[in-house]
């Protein structure tokens, strides 16, 4: 089995699998975007990976966790972040027909694609996508889904450019009220 990712430059920016130095500014990007993008913050029960990020994404050789960071910051910053778990959506609360389609182990969900707003529009996101799927492709993962808050802004667009929409769950009512869930799956390279 290959590897992890090679780094990629994008302009300013070095994109590359995530190092243990890298674990509180990925944290810190991450739960910004919970408070300040989704506005509900840390949820127990679903933001797990956040906590432990080293037992989430740096031990697990099935798992995957990039980072963006700004090297024309003199401290390096950790701007963007994106992860791969090896597991499906849950049921409750997405429906129980997804959850079947993109079974855990086989199905690598696409997590904390999140870039902080003042270096967006600048491909970091998109690359990192790419080297997630070039990495499940590699690990032979049967799929690579993931879902979204179509609500946040420029969410939809850049989804469905680099993914198929699966389902729109938005009608459902599924997470409650205030969430525009969209479900996708990316084509993995061959």
């Amino acid at each position: 089995m290959s590897e992890l990712p090679s780094p990629r430059t994008v302009g300013r920016y070095l994109v590359r699998a995530a190092e243990p130095e890298d674990v509180d500014g990925a944290r810190g990007v991450m739960l910004d975007t919970f408070y300040r993008e989704f506005g509900y913050g840390y949820v127990p029960g679903w933001h797990e990976d956040v906590i432990d990020i080293d037992g989430a994404y740096l031990t697990d050789p099935r798992h995957l966790l990039l980072v963006a960071i700004d090297t024309g910051d003199p401290r390096r910053t950790v701007v963007g972040t994106t992860g791969l778990l090896s597991r499906g959506p849950r049921h409750p609360p997405h429906p129980r027909w997804i959850a079947e389609r993109y079974p855990s182990g086989s199905t690598a969900q696409l997590v904390r694609v999140y870039v902080r707003a003042e270096h967006r529009r600048r491909g970091l996101a998109r690359v990192m996508v790419e080297m997630a799927a070039e990495f499940a492709a590699v690990r032979e993962y049967a799929s690579l889904y993931l879902h979204t808050n179509v609500n946040i802004a420029g969410a939809q667009p850049f989804w469905e450019d680099v993914a198929k929409e699966i389902f729109d769950a938005r009608t459902t009512g599924e997470h409650g009220p205030g969430f525009a869930t969209v479900h996708y799956e990316i084509p993995l390279p061959h």
